[in-house]
């Protein structure tokens, strides 16, 4: 990729996902949405936007900022991706109409109704166990293992060898940063990982009536062809885990961190979905996504030619202070409306509803189990590429 001309600056010389900016992300983010409404980012030769405005007005406008080419740094036209691409989330219209029309309905309200009763009795029963404890590790012990129970079994995915999804989803997500040691590193681990998920995407290998019998009902239906029913099946194996596994977390480090907040809560449970969308605002799990110009633009005067990486700066735009209030202040009693944590637009994430009623059941399960809880230690940020979140947020609980 060429380096913009003079006339096209402002440049800014940080490097996002070097290790020490990884664990103390703020000031990075702060930097590139502060520097201009896109800015220049020549360590990895790529345009960053950081301002609310401007981040929600590349969202909104698919035609000039493509996903088809990958919604990380890799060009997916120009280079190959590692694994096969998404039919969701790097596809622009008219095939992206298909395949989301698909998954609108499979995750449909009267769903999201009848799930909720079964993840509400899984979160109440691992909250139990936890708060009889006294003390646990927040990361590993709850945000860790509730989404890795209950999102296979509603996909309908075997018992055996779910210890490979974490690797792979981890995989995936380094990959859509610079080929870095992190990148290095998460390849070596992957092992089979990709093997075994590609097996486990095919209709033989899942059970019951979950989301991965339904995609195949489409696909008999001739709403999809045969690859992409596996590939909206690898959606909810990759995607939808680590994201709502680094949002929990995040609630739990804010809520622990801010214990008023959490009387605030405990006191009025209709609070839940609105403290959630805080806790997206106030620390995205998923702080980036890229899309590619198709043709010369503009961000507010800044020009960008064609063929050119746009990388949103989503928590970076959540704490725009020409967008919020106190932005840097952890307030549940705001209204976030207009958060980006799941993007906006036509690409905007089409299984938020389950990252919700994930987040949500346990919060409410912790809500009436317990009256306080506080760090127990130190709180340990697990480096991504291209997410946030916690490997060790460990905790003590006092019981409600």
């Amino acid at each position: 990729m060429n380096p913009p001309s003079p006339n096209r600056r402002p440049v800014l010389d940080v490097d996002p996902f070097d290790l020490d900016v990884l664990v103390d992300p703020i000031p990075c983010d702060t930097a590139v949405r502060e520097a201009g409404p896109a800015v220049w980012i020549p360590r990895h030769g790529f345009w960053a936007v950081g301002r609310h405005a401007d981040v929600h007005a590349v969202f909104m406008d698919w035609e000039t900022y493509s996903s088809a080419s990958g919604t990380g740094l890799v060009n997916n036209r120009k280079e190959t991706p590692w694994r096969k691409p998404s039919v969701i989330l790097e596809i622009d219209p008219p095939h992206h109409t298909r395949t989301r029309t698909v998954l609108s309905r499979i995750l449909s309200p009267a769903v999201m109704k009848q799930l909720r009763v079964d993840f509400q009795a899984k979160a109440d029963a691992l909250v139990g166990r936890l708060v009889e404890r006294g003390r646990f590790d927040a990361a590993a012990d709850l945000a860790s293992v509730f989404p890795m129970q209950v999102m296979p079994d509603a996909v309908g995915l075997p018992q055996e060898g779910r210890e490979h999804l974490l690797p792979y989803a981890n995989l995936n997500f380094n990959a859509m940063g610079p080929r870095n040691a992190l990148y290095d590193r998460a390849l070596a681990a992957v092992g089979d990982a990709q093997e075994w998920v590609a097996r486990q995407c095919r209709r033989e290998n899942l059970a019951g009536p979950g989301f991965g019998t339904q995609i195949y009902a489409a696909h008999d239906r001739g709403e999809l062809g045969l690859e992409e029913a596996e590939l909206l099946v690898r959606v909810f194996l990759t995607a939808a885990l680590d994201t709502t596994i680094y949002g929990i977390g995040m609630a739990l480090f804010a809520f622990a961190s801010h214990p008023a907040q959490w009387d605030v809560l405990r006191e009025d449970d209709s609070l839940t979905r609105a403290a959630f969308d805080e806790v997206l605002r106030f620390n995205a799990p998923s702080p980036f996504i890229a899309r590619t110009t198709t043709r010369e633009t503009a961000i507010d005067g800044v020009s960008i030619g064609a063929e050119e990486k746009v990388v949103m700066f989503v928590a970076a735009a959540n704490r725009d202070p020409r967008k919020w209030a106190r932005p840097d202040e952890f307030d549940i009693r705001r209204r976030p409306v207009g958060h980006l944590a799941f993007g906006v637009g036509i690409h905007g994430c089409v299984g938020q509803m389950v990252a919700r009623l994930e987040a949500e059941v346990v919060l409410d399960a912790l809500r009436r189990r317990v009256k306080r809880f506080h760090l127990d230690g130190p709180a340990v940020l697990r480096p991504t590429n291209w997410l946030r979140g916690f490997e060790s947020l460990p905790v003590a609980v006092e019981s409600a």
